[in-house]
């Protein structure tokens, strides 16, 4: 039979290697074993951007995305220009990630919402989808991406942790559900229910490595390869077969970010 390939859609595989002293050739034999074939490579800072498409550059299979998460400082923050002309690199396949996070910010939150704002106006103009991180701030969020009309381009809502009305309201932007190792843990029902009601054909896996490790392996540094784990999962909660997770969440990945891929 032939093996389905799984798809890491959001990993830091620069910081996993790094952080961790894990050799990148370890890491990726290790997902390949897992299944897993795919991975994309997402841009907290800006100046990681480098260092992601050197990794980019040096597979075929891993991808990279241009982005400033929302609470990352920096002095001299990256016009909608700057965001750009850095997509424009053909193995760059999402703005991102972006978005909001109210967890670790206190008072006024206009300036990550501009910041908000000018990735969404760098995806509308590459026309490559969103990766959206939020956190304490669903409400503004999902404000933003209708203001800003977001649904021209899609996206992804990353690591998600809201309930399912707020997975609902995305949808109908046009944005995929990703589900990581959280919806592993015995505790995270609310994650179950999201699981069991999001369509297969609008659920994305990922790992958020090196955070966020699932069951078995919580508490220790996440890779890659345990993307696995949160098929499986997903895969008991909604009482099908693993290989059909694994079929449709890679189609999910290229349907959604398959405009470079081809290319690249």
């Amino acid at each position: 039979m032939k093996k389905i390939p799984l798809v890491d859609t959001h990993c830091h595989l620069h910081w996993l290697s790094e952080a961790h002293n894990l050799p990148l050739e370890d890491l990726m034999k290790n997902a390949q074993d897992f299944g897993v074939e795919h991975f994309l490579c997402v841009a907290i800072t800006y100046d990681d951007v480098p260092t992601i498409l050197a990794l980019a550059e040096q597979y075929t299979n891993v991808y990279a995305s241009v982005g400033l998460h929302p609470n990352e400082p920096r002095e001299e923050e990256p016009s909608v220009d700057d965001l750009v002309k850095t997509a424009q690199h053909p193995k760059i396949i999402a703005i991102g990630e972006t978005g909001l996070d109210y967890y670790r910010t206190q008072g006024d939150h206009s300036e990550q919402q501009a910041r908000f704002r000018r990735h969404i106006q760098a995806a509308k103009i590459t026309k490559l989808p969103l990766i959206i991180h939020t956190r304490d701030a669903a409400e503004d969020t999902l404000h933003i991406l209708k203001e800003e009309s977001a649904d021209k381009v899609k996206g992804v809502m990353h690591c998600f942790t809201e309930n399912f009305a707020v997975a609902e309201k995305a949808m109908e932007l046009g944005f995929y559900i990703s589900l990581a190792g959280i919806v592993t843990f015995k505790n995270a029902t609310v994650l179950h229910e999201v699981a069991q009601k999001v369509p297969l054909n609008r659920l994305l896996l990922e790992t958020d490595c090196p955070y966020l490790a699932p069951v078995p392996y919580r508490g220790k540094p996440n890779q890659p390869a345990y993307v696995r784990y949160v098929a499986e999962k997903i895969a008991e909660l909604k009482n099908v077969s693993f290989e059909e997770v694994a079929a449709q969440t890679t189609q999910n990945f290229f349907t959604l970010f398959g405009c470079r891929i081809s290319s690249c």
